[in-house]
């Protein structure tokens, strides 16, 4: 006992038991160990498996790349490619204008209601193993939608297929803010971008030409070797972190479900409010007030405390550059989706061209903006860009007004070059657009917040693209009948040019062999529809004059971002 007590009182540790002299002698030793240089860095140097990995992702990024990208490019062209094979859709089915407008609306309505939960998706199955299911998910609707024989049947698959697609657009471009370091971001984004912006372009273009030479089923069967190659690159050339963590807790149930009420019925009430005349139709009302009442609550619901595991992280909103890049996504998706959709309008009503000649129209623009894409890529690449990316954001912006401004003073006798060379200068702007607001978006994110940023900022564009058709269709409308009566307040006896337009086509169908009672209702047929189709441009007109102005308005927002930082900390590898 007497022993015992010389060498010191006993003390519990976790280890067991040592004299506390001993104890102490054992902790400086230990702390002066690793201390050391040598042992220090040996200490955190990532395991085996995890040097492993980072060496094939540095091995077999680009693949990857051209996996995704081939992916991404799949989803977005389904968003326009089957616009153009609609009446023909409905011919075989036996289905209404109406009715057929489903398998757009179906489609854009999954999609978006899946986008905001991608990173919650990514995070429970892991990354691989969520893109190469909905790869898989895609392709297989794709292939029953060719094979549909009815109209619910076609739409059930489209809904499966658009939710099959978000993931292939954010949970893609976050996957490439986390394999690519920062001073190949910018090329790596360019090109990726490059692929979104140019898809919708080149959409009605292979659409019409699959109509006028094949069935319609083709619009999906394309998909099918598409989607092989992209499954195959993902799943042979793309790992997990063997260090990341898979969600765990409760699943916010709460959150999906006013997510999903919430956005499928705002977007039902942007794709069939014109339809139903908006609110004067009692179900738009009801869907409007569920929409309102159900977003708002949601956002509550995932900004509170008492919510751990939110569906989706707003929290990341914080980041003023995120958010004013988002604000500045709203519009440049009623800018490229509102005007892919009033285009075609404008062409074949007032034009007369054929679904394919628009096509072709519209494809020199997207190749400007596959072409500027790749130049802010190169110039926004490295580790110190050559440019500020706010400033080639301006200079897209000045562009696109622009050619806002050509096209908004384009006449009834405007032919194919008149209207082509606008668009090739608003595929410049969008080249300058997409790939800058895109860098300064992600420049000041942790790559770990860099997956709720990429689901936010595609449902920015998604829903700026909705509430632009919206919009535009609605403004169109009314600017056309007011138009109308404008010009038919002018068509009176009294007034010299009418009354000089009226006789001179009145001789021309006299000199036809027209009796005077024909050539009369002819000439008044005549005069009629020359109004209806000053009106149609007059109205064309004023509705590209209001994209301009919406981008001017939002212009400011670049104010809010700040210039991107020096290099970041190295990407979450594989």
């Amino acid at each position: 006992m007497a022993f015992l007590t010389g060498v010191g009182h006993w003390r519990s540790t976790r280890a067991g038991f040592l004299p506390l002299p001993l104890r102490s002698l054992c902790v400086d030793q230990f702390s002066a160990t690793v201390s050391s240089p040598a042992i220090r860095d040996t200490a955190v140097a990532p395991a085996p498996r995890a040097v492993e990995a980072e060496s094939e992702v540095e091995e077999y990024r680009w693949l990857i790349l051209l996996g995704l990208i081939t992916a991404a490019i799949m989803e977005v062209l389904d968003t326009t490619i089957i616009n153009v094979a609609l009446p023909q859709m409905a011919g075989n089915l036996g289905a209404t204008i109406q009715e057929i407008a489903w398998v757009s609306t179906g489609y854009i309505l999954s999609n978006v209601v899946v986008l905001p939960m991608t990173a919650f998706f990514t995070a429970t199955f892991g990354r691989k193993n969520y893109l190469a299911f909905s790869i898989v998910l895609f392709v297989v609707a794709s292939f029953l939608c060719g094979t549909s024989n009815s109209l619910g049947e076609l739409v059930l698959w489209r809904i499966v297929q658009g939710a099959g697609g978000a993931a292939l657009l954010s949970t893609a471009q976050a996957t490439l803010r986390q394999i690519f370091p920062r001073e190949q971001q910018g090329m790596v984004q360019a090109i990726f971008m490059m692929g979104i912006i140019v898809a919708p372009t080149l959409g009605p273009t292979l659409g019409g030409w699959i109509t006028d030479n094949y069935h319609w089923g083709w619009c999906f069967y394309i998909n099918i070797p598409i989607g092989i190659v992209a499954v195959f690159l993902v799943t042979s050339f793309l790992h997990d972190s063997p260090n990341a963590k898979r969600r765990s807790g409760p699943v916010d149930w709460l959150g999906i479900g006013l997510l999903t009420v919430g956005l499928a019925s705002l977007q039902y009430v942007l794709e069939e409010g014109r339809e139903k005349d908006w609110f004067n139709d009692a179900l738009i009302v009801r869907l409007s007030l569920v929409a309102a009442i159900s977003l708002a609550t949601m956002i509550w619901w995932e900004l509170s405390k008492r919510n751990e595991h939110p569906v989706v992280n707003f929290r990341v909103l914080k980041n003023r550059d995120l958010a004013g890049s988002i604000f500045l996504f709203v519009t440049l998706g009623f800018g490229l989706y509102g005007g892919v959709f009033l285009f075609p309008l404008f062409t074949q009503n007032l034009l007369h061209f054929t679904p394919t000649e628009t096509g072709l129209t519209l494809m020199p623009g997207g190749i400007a903006t596959a072409c500027t894409a790749i130049l802010c890529g190169r110039l926004l690449n490295g580790a110190r860009p050559l440019v500020d990316a706010r400033a080639l954001i301006y200079l897209g912006i000045a562009i696109f007004v622009f050619s806002m401004w050509k096209l908004g003073h384009l006449t009834t006798v405007a032919g194919e070059a008149d209207a082509r060379y606008p668009l090739i200068i608003r595929g410049v702007a969008l080249g300058f657009l997409f790939t800058p607001i895109n860098n300064v978006a992600y420049a000041n994110l942790k790559p770990s917040e860099a997956q709720e940023a990429s689901g936010l900022i595609n449902l920015a564009r998604q829903l700026g693209g909705s509430f632009g058709i919206a919009i535009i269709s609605t403004y169109l409308q009314s600017r056309t009948a007011l138009h109308r009566a404008d010009l038919v307040a002018n068509t009176y006896a009294s007034n010299p040019a009418f009354a000089e337009r009226l006789q001179g086509a009145l001789q021309h169908f006299i000199a036809l062999g027209f009796s005077f009672a024909k050539a009369q209702a002819a000439a008044y047929a005549s005069i009629d529809q020359a109004l209806t189709a000053q009106a149609l441009m007059l109205s064309y007109n004023d509705t590209w004059m209001l994209i301009l102005k919406s981008f001017v308005i939002t212009a400011p927002a670049i104010l809010v971002i700040r210039k991107p930082r020096g290099r970041a900390a190295p990407a979450e590898m594989h």
